[in-house]
């Protein structure tokens, strides 16, 4: 399981493992030195389906 926090706004997660092979190929195809700009921005994208907080 991941280990989330929250620290002045910024959410961190440590051990955050995501099972879904087609992603991950997409992700394979950029250079490795990318990875993680790229993860940041898909899991920013994501986290924007959370703004609609608890009455979503």
């Amino acid at each position: 399981m991941a280990d989330i926090q929250i620290e002045d706004g910024i959410v961190k997660i440590i051990n955050l493992d995501i099972q879904d092979p087609k992603a991950a190929a997409v992700l394979a195809a950029y250079p490795q030195a990318r990875w993680a700009e790229i993860t940041r921005r898909a899991v920013k994208i994501g986290l924007g389906y959370l703004k609609g907080g608890e009455q979503g």
